[in-house]
């Protein structure tokens, strides 16, 4: 098998926060925007702190944030700047199930002092809490010299 056909190797626990890094300064500012969609019912008025529909709501839109880009093309935004991309450890490609089963789990690997992410450090496979348990992994995708240079 050549090395443009290898199976890709699983992505660096530093890639995998560098992107995640990324990520969430995308996903404060789509908060940002969608908490201003819904300040109106709110009579325009700041929002309680810990108010537990504000919150659900955020939930819901941070999980919408990672699934629609997990199912268009396994690649968040800061995953595509690190050229990583999840994949299924099944046949085909993550199933809606899989990315909620990842995202739920991904906040207690956070949460627990990142113990979760840090997992992979010692794990055979390089996988996480959230990966082992959704059955996902993430890749790290190879640089091909060939699409970048120019044709004269």
């Amino acid at each position: 098998m050549s090395e443009s056909q290898s199976a890709p190797r699983p992505a660096s626990l530093f890639r995998r926060l560098a992107a995640l890094f990324y990520d969430t300064l995308l996903l404060m500012a789509l908060w940002f925007v969608a908490v201003a969609l819904v300040l109106p019912l709110n009579h325009g008025q700041a929002f309680a702190p810990h108010n537990p529909l504000l919150t659900t709501y955020l939930f819901f839109v941070a999980f919408l944030f990672y699934a629609w880009f997990w199912m268009h093309g396994g690649q968040t935004m800061g995953m595509r700047a690190w050229k990583l991309q999840l994949r299924s450890l099944r046949p085909g490609p993550p199933s809606v199930w899989q990315l909620m089963l990842r995202f739920l789990v991904a906040i207690p690997a956070a949460a627990l002092f990142g113990l979760g992410y840090l997992w992979i450090l010692f794990d055979r496979r390089r996988l996480s809490w959230h990966d082992r348990y959704s059955e996902t992994t993430i890749v790290q995708l190879q640089h091909n010299p060939m699409r970048y240079r120019r044709k004269d």
